[in-house]
């Protein structure tokens, strides 16, 4: 692996662990302390490091040249029981981690078109617009244990909700196999889901 690989990875990883963060956060102020009780509202990234997902996929996806290129960090723990009691609770601790993505690649566009710095300084941040849109688009997506399904969840009719609700519980018994069919997805979609994330980070940034 190269340096670029290498930095790619790092931004990877702490954009990840900024995610996280933002879902115990969340949390904590809807009434659910379990993430600050943990030390998990930190940027430390010794807590949050996931070794499969921080670390060994980085590197295999890198080793093969995937199209595609994502990690995860350990998700941060929440009671949802302990949030205050409404049908969007659970949606909004969900969304949190997304939404943060989506806030720090708005940021980084905003200074890109700014056209503050030189082209090195410039390629970094674009960087950081694409790693936080894909980020914030492959959470988005509705299969658990992904962020997308929970947020899905609280937008579906009553009707719908209830069986959804019970999928997504069985699914998440079992988040290997949400994962497996989610790297698939993946595999197979990659380099359309490469082009769509790289032509929304070039429309936020301007370029």
């Amino acid at each position: 692996m190269g340096p670029d690989t290498i930095f790619l990875i790092v931004i990877i990883i702490f954009s990840a662990i900024i995610h996280e963060v933002m879902h115990g956060v969340a949390a904590d102020r809807l009434g659910d302390p379990t993430a600050r009780y943990a030390g998990r509202l930190t940027l430390n990234p010794i807590p949050h490091i996931d070794m499969f997902g921080s670390i060994i996929l980085p590197v295999m996806l890198a080793l093969s040249h995937s199209p595609f290129f994502f990690a995860w960090a350990k998700p941060v723990p929440y009671n949802p029981y302990n949030l205050r009691p409404g049908r969007f609770s659970e949606a909004i601790v969900a969304g949190a981690g997304p939404f943060s993505n989506v806030v720090i690649a708005l940021i980084f566009g905003l200074i890109l078109r700014m056209h503050l710095f030189d082209s090195p300084v410039n390629a970094v941040f674009f960087l950081i617009v694409v790693v936080n849109v894909m980020l914030a688009i492959f959470n988005m997506i509705p299969i658990p244990p992904l962020d997308g399904s929970k947020v899905l969840e609280a937008f579906l009719p009553r009707s719908l909700a209830h069986s959804y609700a019970g999928w997504r519980a069985r699914m998440e018994q079992n988040p290997f196999l949400g994962m497996g069919i989610i790297l698939v997805i993946v595999f197979v979609a990659g380099g359309a889901f490469s082009n769509l994330i790289y032509s929304l980070a070039s429309a936020i940034a301007g370029i």
